[in-house]
């Protein structure tokens, strides 16, 4: 058991060393090792002789075996904008790596790079995954009710109206909505079935019945904007996480310059109070964390408002938690504290000039 050989060598114990095999039992133990590691055992069990060789790491080589490499980044609905490396191999994408190249923000800041996170490092594995959807799919219950109706309904209008204003048929396809069944369908026919569904619903109930809702600007403009005007010339509402925000979309940017409600990160670093509320950090914002975990060395404040225990809540100083659903009564509460001391208790120079350079809300 103490001598052991690799890549064709032989290892023997020292000629000092006492015999290993001193008994039945230790024959038998030692003896059990050549059915736990293949390879030539010698007669008297003192020598293991292993053929080996590095077949295994042609995986990892062919990795950077790669015809070029391409600057990009992971801009699935995040805003990090991390710069990456991206390896190709007959347009396939091998490995990924990030760039190093960001330009220094100067002595009085931490810098921006290394700018990353583990969900980038392995996007290479998402972009590849058999799970990732890349064909439009129906449920299986609407799609034979609609075929059925085509074959009866030559017009779509016609086709979707004989589904929806059947109390059964209609029942039928949505009550199986949740409960899985989606089945492969061409983009002809998906397209064809969402466009009667809106010709359907503009003539029988109006234009303003038809709500719709395009990805965020932050995911893609472009996206954003083609789904927006469309709604928008149709005469339809459009809806978004964003209308919770109100104007905080349009404001923000056009009074800070920032991206809605995210204030520069690199900026986090020059506070002196910070609270972290509605945003778990360090797993969210992974690439600008360490802003945050820095500054506390400069003697930053940090609270953390969250009703359980997150990966930020480590970093901060004072822990608020209050219970679930309980959040918007805190935010309430605190706003109106300001508001009475700052504003109507008394006039607060400073509040008052925040709240004309910043804000739309009404002053006099």
């Amino acid at each position: 058991m103490e001598a052991f050989a690799t890549e064709g060598t032989q290892m023997t114990p020292d000629k000092h060393t006492e015999p290993a095999t001193d008994g039945p039992l230790a024959d038998a133990l030692v003896g059990m090792g050549r059915f736990l590691r293949r390879g030539e055992v010698s007669a008297d069990l003192r020598s293991v002789f292993l053929e080996g060789g590095r077949a295994g790491d042609v995986f990892y080589r062919d990795r950077w075996a790669h015809d070029k490499v391409v600057r990009s980044t992971h801009g699935v609905n995040c805003t990090g904008s991390c710069s990456w490396k991206v390896y190709v191999k007959d347009g396939i994408i091998t490995w990924e790596t990030q760039q190093t190249d960001y330009p220094s923000v100067g002595p009085d800041s931490p810098e921006y790079e290394p700018r990353g996170c583990p969900r980038g490092a392995a996007f290479s594995w998402y972009t590849y995954s058999p799970t990732r959807v890349r064909y439009p799919y129906i449920r299986d219950t609407l799609a034979e009710l609609y075929r059925a109706a085509k074959r009866e309904h030559p017009d779509p209008v016609d086709a979707w109206a004989s589904i929806v204003e059947d109390p059964e048929k209609s029942r039928a396809y949505k009550s199986v909505r949740g409960k899985g069944g989606l089945v492969r369908t061409t983009w002809d026919e998906a397209m064809e079935i969402a466009a009667a569904a809106h010709v359907y619903t503009v003539k029988a109930y109006g234009p303003d019945r038809v709500a719709g809702f395009s990805p965020i600007p932050a995911m893609s403009m472009v996206s954003h904007g083609a789904g927006a005007r469309f709604l928008n010339l149709l005469g339809g509402s459009i809806l978004s996480f964003y209308d919770w925000y109100a104007d905080l979309p349009v404001a923000s940017p056009q009074v800070f310059g920032d991206q809605t409600d995210v204030p520069e990160s690199a900026d986090w670093w020059n506070a002196g109070y910070l609270i972290m509320w509605g945003s778990n950090v360090p797993v969210t914002r992974t690439p600008d964390a360490h802003f945050m975990t820095e500054a506390r060395y400069r003697g930053q404040k940090v609270v953390t408002v969250s009703p359980d225990y997150t990966d930020n809540t480590k970093f901060a100083d004072e822990w608020v938690s209050p219970h679930p659903g309980t959040d918007a009564a805190l935010a309430l509460a605190m706003g109106h504290v300001i508001l009475t001391e700052h504003y109507v208790q008394k006039r607060t120079p400073r509040f008052e000039d925040y709240m004309r350079r910043y804000t739309d809300s009404p002053t006099s």
